[in-house]
């Protein structure tokens, strides 16, 4: 197995983990506190891609050419960019066809994933070609 595999699925193993933290919060927002699902999507996604971003820099990302606090700038900003679009898509994907917003969440997480590892990996973390032990 490559080292650019196994720097992805430690990145999926983190997503996957901080999805479940983002889904629990959701279901906690809605449920519990009756937060619509749109808000709660937009905050929960924000406070895990923080949980992210901490775990991604010490086990995915090791040996980053960026200080801590300019790569979390970059990390918040594509969260914040993340963050809008996985709340219009899971807003359409219930408004537009009747999902369940936790199914729709779970689909979405997969496409903005995929786009926030290639991000971090080519363009903020900067360690695209280099695998530290």
């Amino acid at each position: 197995m490559t080292k650019g595999f196994q720097r992805f699925l430690r990145y999926a193993a983190v997503g996957a983990t901080t999805l479940l933290f983002d889904l629990g919060m959701l279901y906690v927002a809605v449920h519990f506190l009756q937060v619509p699902y749109y808000i709660a999507t937009f905050i929960a996604f924000l406070i895990a891609v923080s949980c992210n971003y901490t775990l991604s820099r010490k086990w995915v990302f090791k040996g980053s050419g960026r200080q801590w606090h300019h790569g979390y700038a970059y990390f918040a900003l594509v969260a914040l960019i993340g963050a809008a679009v996985t709340t219009t898509l899971v807003t359409g994907l219930v408004s537009l066809f009747g999902l369940y917003y936790l199914l729709a969440r779970i689909l979405v997480a997969g496409i903005v994933g995929i786009g926030n590892y290639l991000f971090n990996l080519h363009l903020n973390f900067k360690v695209v070609g280099h695998h530290p032990s």
